[in-house]
């Protein structure tokens, strides 16, 4: 049933206006209030390619801080941050504030090898590949294709080079790899009960059925979740709900299963919410530790909310993996791609770990294991792709360099017409010798281009060029 609040301007079930005031009594007014207030812009840094610091006096937009996330920030409701070319450079990613805090929890680690389950779009596998500074083992996976296939572009963009892209089950993931991660996130499909505000359809298929289904399906994702993780390891669960069966509820549930796992206790930020277990209707679940988890209320803190567990496998057997070897390129194929290194950079990729899959040049992450037998987006650092008697760079490669290992660049300015040009994909004049480019904007990589008689033709992708 859905009912139109006199105070509000949007459409809200009536069954979920119920339970939240129950949840929250004497704060309901001020959580009913947020609908209809604009919905918060964050905006997080690409610590890949610069300092906060570094951003904040170069942008044109005013930026207030996000308490729990260095690199974020909140953005007036009024700007346009996704138009603006510093997005296509991918020196910043979108994000919902209140999200941002997910990772900050996970607090991923240089070196480590993490696992982003169900990690579509990818505002937390970037957010976790700056953290790692590209060093380690990053695996984003996600379930559905199609979400599989956004999720590697925003990869692409951020510059991210230690990173695999998978479509699988996390079934399947589990009987591949076992206990071999250090951490790993479960961001849950849920009912998304956060998103009323932003996402309207959010509000027309909600109803109690979809919580008791997105709860089932918790429970399984979160048991084969655990199957993942090493010992000493850490499990991160989230959702965008605020429903106590969809949070304390799976947490709980789910340890009554694995006594391996205990609750951590995190970091405190203002804005964090304690968990609660009494809100829970079956009393055996109602464990006081519940109280650890995190709660993120859009009228206490900002964005939209959120629920965050932490978890630490205290118990168990880690599954050692052997390194994958790398396919070596064909002969032809790493012929042209030396030749357009010499061409083009000031030094080639380290080619230890180049790999070829298909027509696909790699450099695979240090340390991944074996991933034959499992539906593979990307092997890692996609640089490119070998044609007959040529080799032609990737937009992946372009974002994971820096300028200064290019041999020739050409820069653009924002606010001028060539710029603009750019993103349209239209052809550039730009004397010069023939061969790659790499377009710039303001000194930070955007692209590549092929000058030609002193032109250059775009190689900007079509899913980046601005019509």
């Amino acid at each position: 049933m859905i009912v139109t609040c006199h105070t509000l301007s949007v459409e809200i079930p009536a069954e979920f206006l119920a339970r939240i005031k129950n949840q929250l009594g004497d704060e309901f007014e001020a959580f009913l209030a947020h609908y209809d207030e604009p919905a918060e812009i964050g905006l997080r840094v690409n610590t890949l390619k610069l300092i906060p610091a570094a951003f904040a006096e170069r942008t044109p937009f005013k930026l207030a801080p996000v308490p729990w996330a260095p690199a974020g920030f909140l953005v007036d409701s009024s700007e346009r941050p996704g138009k603006h070319p510093y997005h296509t450079a991918g020196l910043y990613y979108l994000q919902d504030p209140a999200a941002m805090a997910v990772t900050e929890l996970l607090n991923p680690q240089p070196g480590e090898r993490i696992l982003d389950l169900a990690a579509a779009p990818g505002g937390k596998t970037t957010h976790i590949a700056a953290r790692m500074q590209n060093r380690g083992l990053l695996i984003a996976n996600d379930l559905m294709a199609h979400r599989a296939q956004v999720l590697a572009k925003n990869i692409e963009r951020w510059g991210a080079t230690n990173t695999v892209v998978l479509n699988e089950t996390p079934a399947r993931l589990a009987a591949h790899f076992g206990a071999f991660f250090d951490r790993v996130l479960v961001d849950a499909p849920c009912s998304g009960e956060g998103m009323f505000r932003k996402e309207p359809a959010t509000r027309s298929d909600w109803m109690p059925k979809l919580v008791e289904s997105c709860a089932l399906r918790q429970d399984t994702i979160l048991a084969e979740a655990a199957l993942l993780v090493r010992p000493g390891g850490i499990l991160v669960y989230s959702t965008c709900t605020f429903t106590p069966t969809e949070d304390e509820g799976s947490i709980a549930r789910f340890l009554t299963k694995h006594p391996e796992f205990e609750i951590e206790s995190p970091p405190r930020y203002p804005g964090f919410s304690p968990g609660r277990p009494d809100w829970l209707d079956d009393e055996h679940l109602q464990n006081p530790a519940l109280k650890q988890l995190i709660r993120l209320w859009p009228h206490n803190a900002p964005g939209e909310g959120h629920f965050i567990a932490v978890l630490r496998k205290t118990s168990g057997e880690e599954n050692p993996l052997r390194e994958a070897q790398a396919t070596p390129p064909e002969n032809a194929a790493r012929h042209d791609f030396q030749q357009f290194c010499t061409q083009t950079l000031h030094r080639q990729p380290d080619e230890t770990h180049l790999s070829q899959q298909g027509a696909y040049i790699y450099t695979l992450p240090a340390g991944c294991p074996d991933l034959r037998g499992l539906r593979v987006v990307h092997w890692g650092w996609w640089l490119g792709i070998a044609k007959k008697n040529r080799f032609e760079p990737s937009h992946a490669l372009a974002m994971g360099l820096q300028p200064t290992q290019i041999k020739n660049t050409h820069n653009l300015v924002v606010g001028d017409a060539a710029l603009a040009a750019y993103l349209r994909g239209e052809v550039l004049s730009s004397p010069g010798e023939n061969g790659w480019v790499m377009l710039t904007v303001d000194g930070f990589p955007l692209g590549w281009g092929k000058r030609v008689n002193n032109r250059i033709k775009p190689h900007l992708p079509n899913w980046l060029r601005q019509f």
